[in-house]
C-alpha cells in the first residue's frame, strides 16, 4: 500500500472530510430522528420501525399535507363555528410532539367531508363536500394570512339521483392540472337508489356528471364541473388518489359498491356480501373506463363480473373486454380513504416506490366482523404491484373483533411524508396523528422483520378473511341473546315478541327497537316508567331496570330483538353497552 503523508493542510481537509462524512451518515442512519414512542402510539410495525404521536384529539381528522420544513396541515371533516377548518402543527424541540398547534382558514363549508390537503405550486388545496380552494403559502409564518380563493364549486349535476359520494380528493401532475373525482350519486345507477331487485338504467344517465374523474386547470378560478374534462369514467367512488411522479400517471383506489345480499337475497349470502365485492387499485390514463355501474371485481376468483342490476348471475361477464382490470383487488368494504407513494429515502429499500394505502375500515360487513383500520402497503416496480399486498401498521382500532364502526377506537384515514422520509398517519374518530420512522440501518431490514404482520393478516379478524361459519359473530350471539330473552323478556313481551296489546308492547318493527341504538340500550339499564307510545298503542306499565345483567348479555338480548320478530336492524356490541353504562354511573 502507498504511504501517505498528512501536513497541516491536507490533515485540515481530510478531518472536514471525515466530518461531512459522519454528518451524511448519521443522517441517513436517523440519528436525528425523534425517539418512538415505547408503544409506538398503540400500532404494530414491521420491526426496526418506530412511531411517536405527534398531537392527539385536534377534531375529526381527514386528509394532511406536509411542508418542505416539516410543519403539518390538517384538513378536518367539517369546519368550526368561525368557519376554520384547516389545523396547522410545529414542532419546534424536535421532540416528534407537536407543541404549537392552530386552526386557521376562512372559507364557506360547502358540505361536510372535508377530503383534499395538498400543496402545489405554493399554495394549500383543500377541499369541502362541494367546494376545492386554495391559499397562499407564507414561507415565513406557520398560519399563511391570505384569503382562500374557491377553485371550483360543484353545481352538483344530476342531483336528483342524490348526494352520494361526494367527497373530493385532489392530485395534481406536473403539467399544470388538478384532478378531481366526482363519485356516483348512488349505489348502482338504479331509478330508485339501492332498490332491492330493482334493474339499473341503461345507458346509465348518471356517467354524463358522476362515477368519474374530471381534470381542471389548476391555476383558474372559480370553475365547476362544465369548465372541466372527463378524463376517466366507470370509477364509483375514490378518496384514496395519488399522482405517481415516477410513472407519471394518476393512481387510485376505488369504494366497491354495497348491498350485494340486502338487494340480491337469492343469489348473494351474506359473507358473500361482506367480502364482496373488491376494493380496486387502478392505474388511471386519459380514457380509463372501470366499468361501473355495470361491472364489479371479485378478487377471489381473479374475474370482472356483470352486476346483478345488469343481468349478472356470480357468472356472466359480458362485455368485459372493454373496460379497465384493476392492477389489484383488496377485500370488500375496507375503505380505503388514502394512496400514497413513497418517494422518500428513510425507508428501507424494499418501500422506495411503493405504494401506501389507509383502509378506514368498514361498516356494513355484518353479521362478520368489520374489516380494514389498518394501513397496507404494496410493492412496486415498473408502474404496477411487484407482491401481493401486505400490513404495514395495524392497531388503530385497540381491538381485534370490530362487531359496529363505533367500536374502533381510531380509524385511519390520511398518509403524507414529511422532508426526512418519515411517514405521517391521521384517524378520523378524535383527531390523532403519528409520525412513522426508521431509525436503524436500512441494511439490517429483512424479511423477518415481516413476520408478525403476516401472522395479523391472517389471523386478524379486521383483515383477514372470515370464516363463513366460525367468524358469524350473529351465531353465538343470538344464541346467547335468545337464551337471556326467554329467561327475563318473554314473559312479558310474549316468545314470539308480539307483547300482549294491553300491558305489554310489541317488539316488532317498531322504532324503539330498530332505532337509535344508545336509548335502546338505556332502557334496559334504567328500566323505563311513565305512557309510551307503540304503534299507535298507549302502554303505561313499568318495566324494571336489567342493570345486573352483563354487557355482553345486553348486547346478546338487544341483538337478539333487532334481529327477530320481523326487525332487521344492525347489531349492538358489548363495547357500545359498556359505553352506555359509563355514561350513566
Amino acid at each position: 500500500m502507498k504511504n501517505i503523508s498528512f501536513n497541516k493542510s491536507n490533515r485540515l481537509g481530510y478531518y472536514l472530510m471525515m466530518f461531512v462524512l459522519f454528518t451524511l451518515a448519521a443522517c441517513q442512519s436517523g440519528v436525528e430522528l425523534p425517539k418512538g414512542d415505547a408503544d409506538n402510539g398503540g400500532l404494530t410495525l414491521p420491526g426496526g420501525f418506530e412511531a411517536v404521536v405527534v398531537a392527539d384529539s385536534i377534531g375529526r381528522a381527514r386528509h394532511l399535507t406536509v411542508r418542505d420544513n416539516g410543519d403539518i396541515y390538517v384538513k378536518l371533516r367539517v369546519a368550526n363555528e368561525e368557519g376554520q377548518g384547516i389545523v396547522a402543527l410545529r414542532d419546534t424541540d424536535n421532540d416528534g410532539k407537536a407543541d404549537i398547534v392552530n386552526v386557521f382558514g376562512d372559507y364557506p363549508e360547502n358540505g361536510s367531508y372535508g377530503t383534499g390537503m395538498e400543496i402545489y405550486n405554493g399554495y394549500f388545496y383543500f377541499s369541502t363536500a362541494g367546494d376545492v380552494f386554495r391559499i397562499k403559502i407564507d414561507p415565513e409564518k406557520l398560519v399563511p394570512e391570505g384569503e382562500a380563493e374557491l377553485i371550483l364549486r360543484d353545481d352538483y349535476k344530476n342531483a336528483e339521483h342524490g348526494f352520494e359520494h361526494i367527497a373530493k380528493p385532489l392530485a395534481f401532475d406536473n403539467e399544470g392540472n388538478m384532478y378531481v373525482p366526482f363519485g356516483s350519486p348512488g349505489d348502482v345507477c338504479q331509478e330508485f337508489n339501492r332498490r332491492p331487485g330493482m334493474a339499473g338504467m341503461f345507458p346509465c344517465p348518471q356517467l354524463e356528471w358522476h362515477g368519474g374523474i374530471w381534470r381542471f386547470d389548476a391555476n383558474k378560478l372559480n370553475q365547476t364541473q362544465k369548465d372541466g374534462y372527463r378524463y376517466a369514467t366507470g370509477i364509483r367512488s375514490v378518496v384514496a388518489m395519488d399522482w405517481n411522479d415516477k410513472e407519471n400517471s394518476l393512481y387510485v383506489v376505488q369504494h366497491g359498491r354495497d348491498n350485494l345480499y340486502r338487494t340480491w337475497p337469492d343469489l348473494y349470502s351474506r359473507w358473500e356480501s361482506a367480502v364482496l365485492p373488491s376494493e380496486e387499485f387502478f392505474k388511471v390514463e386519459d380514457g380509463t373506463n372501470g366499468g361501473w355501474p355495470y361491472y364489479y371485481y371479485d378478487h377471489i376468483r381473479d374475474k370482472k363480473l356483470l352486476n346483478p342490476e345488469y343481468g349478472g348471475d356470480k357468472e356472466l361477464a359480458t362485455g368485459v373486454d372493454s373496460i379497465a382490470m384493476p392492477l389489484m383487488g383488496f377485500p370488500g368494504h375496507y375503505a380505503p380513504n388514502d394512496l400514497f407513494f413513497y418517494t422518500g429515502d428513510q425507508f428501507p429499500e424494499r418501500y422506495k416506490d411503493g405504494a401506501f394505502v389507509a383502509f378506514h375500515g368498514s361498516t356494513i360487513r355484518g353479521p362478520y366482523p368489520q374489516a380494514g383500520y389498518f394501513v397496507g402497503f404494496v410493492p412496486f416496480e415498473d408502474g404496477k404491484p411487484s407482491g401481493p399486498w401486505e400490513v404495514f401498521a395495524d392497531g388503530f382500532a385497540q381491538l381485534d373483533t370490530i362487531v359496529n364502526t363505533g367500536d374502533a377506537a381510531a380509524r385511519p384515514m390520511g398518509i403524507s411524508m414529511g422532508p426526512d422520509g418519515s411517514l405521517y398517519v391521521t384517524e378520523s374518530v378524535k383527531g390523532k396523528i403519528w409520525r412513522i420512522m426508521y431509525p436503524g440501518d436500512k441494511e439490517d431490514f429483512t424479511a423477518d422483520a415481516l413476520a408478525e404482520l403476516e401472522e395479523r393478516k391472517k389471523t386478524r379478524t379486521n383483515i383477514k378473511k372470515p370464516s363463513e361459519e366460525e367468524d358469524n359473530l350473529e351465531k353465538g350471539m343470538l344464541e346467547i341473546g335468545e337464551q337471556t330473552y326467554n329467561v327475563y323478556c318473554a314473559t312479558c313481551h310474549q316468545s314470539n315478541g308480539l307483547g300482549d296489546g294491553t300491558r305489554f308492547p310489541t317488539l316488532s318493527q317498531t322504532k324503539w327497537v330498530r332505532g337509535n341504538k344508545k336509548e335502546l340500550i338505556k332502557v334496559l339499564l334504567e328500566g323505563l316508567e311513565g305512557q309510551i307510545d307503540v304503534k299507535g298503542v298507549s302502554y303505561n306499565g313499568i318495566m324494571p331496570a336489567h342493570s345486573f345483567l352483563s354487557d355482553a348479555q345486553i348486547a346478546g338480548v338487544l341483538t337478539y330483538i333487532r334481529k327477530s320478530f320481523g326487525n332487521n336492524s344492525s347489531s349492538i356490541s358489548a363495547i357500545e353497552v359498556g359505553n352506555v353504562r359509563k355514561e350513566i354511573e
